[in-house]
């Protein structure tokens, strides 16, 4: 991971992104995050990294408290989409350099456990039923292109700057390299984990780990652009999607993927989002689980 040294947390950051326009309201039950900020509004469920001073460096605490963040998010009736983003000038810039310090005299039990922490949280993202939104900005290095690469859509600012880093510290990118691979293709794994040279959003957006690109300035516009388009679509459909697309991908098409992709659909056919989708449309009125406006 790329080192970031420790020092006193600052003061956060009071913008935020708001998913159709409005400011997110808080859960009024939040749970207390020492590395992360939360909130929930517009069916949005947000975390923010913040940890502005280390340009949100991760280390052990994050990364559970992410894991429970994730999973807080996606069992909250409330949250249709969540959205990760940075607080400060950075999306995220690897490990915490004291973190990776005390990282050295761990036990390998430890260390397994220090690292099986990072690898649920990213397995916990792919797998979310619902979507995850990654507002990327300034930096994403090492674990912090893990999380991009993790969700399911990532929209970054032009000026941002990547970088698999891990090889200039002896390390490997291995709890992140199943997403990253996904994202980028083998061949661009292979150079940039390899050089960890640090390339720019746009070549991340050739090689596919980035969905969209935007001048800073229009950040904010396009990831509220992808989640209203989110939130208009049904929760059960989204969820059922994800799962296709995860069973169908890299698969040979043959028989049995023939004939999984019809189960599939004759099952969703028979759900009650499709039921209520089919007849709004017929009907000419928003869906039910369409939020009203102003809804929180």
């Amino acid at each position: 991971m790329n080192a970031t040294r420790t020092k006193a947390t600052a003061k956060k950051p009071a913008a935020r992104i708001p998913a159709t326009g409005k400011p997110a309201a808080r859960p009024r039950a939040a749970t207390a995050y020492t590395t992360l900020e939360t909130s929930i509004g517009n069916g949005v469920g947000q975390i923010w990294l913040n940890r502005p001073d280390l340009r949100n460096a991760m280390n052990d605490v994050m990364f559970r408290e992410l894991d429970h963040a994730v999973q807080a998010a996606i069992d909250h009736p409330k949250v249709r989409v969540i959205l990760m983003a940075g607080r400060g000038t950075a999306f995220c810039a690897g490990g915490d350099l004291n973190w990776m310090k005390t990282a050295r005299n761990m036990t390998p039990e430890q260390a397994r456990e220090d690292s099986l922490a990072l690898a649920k949280v990213l397995r916990r993202m792919y797998e979310s039923p619902k979507p995850i939104v990654a507002r990327v900005h300034g930096s994403a290095f090492a674990g912090g292109m893990g999380l991009v690469a993790a969700a399911d859509i990532a929209i970054a600012s032009l000026d941002t700057r990547f970088s698999l880093s891990e090889t200039k510290l002896g390390l490997i990118p291995a709890m992140i390299s199943p997403y990253v691979i996904k994202a980028m293709g083998e061949a661009a794994a292979r150079r940039y984990m390899l050089t960890a040279e640090v390339f720019e959003a746009a070549e991340a957006y050739r090689i596919g780990l980035i969905r969209d690109i935007v001048p800073p300035e229009e950040l904010d516009l396009k990831v509220n652009e992808i989640l209203g388009y989110l939130i208009k679509a049904s929760p059960n459909a989204l969820d059922e999607t994800k799962q296709l697309i995860r069973a169908v991908s890299g698969r040979p098409i043959d028989d049995a993927v023939m004939h999984d992709t019809v189960a599939r659909i004759a099952r969703v056919r028979a759900s009650d989002d499709a039921q209520e989708g089919i007849a709004a449309f017929f009907e000419k009125r928003p869906a039910s689980w369409v939020p009203k406006q102003g809804s929180r």
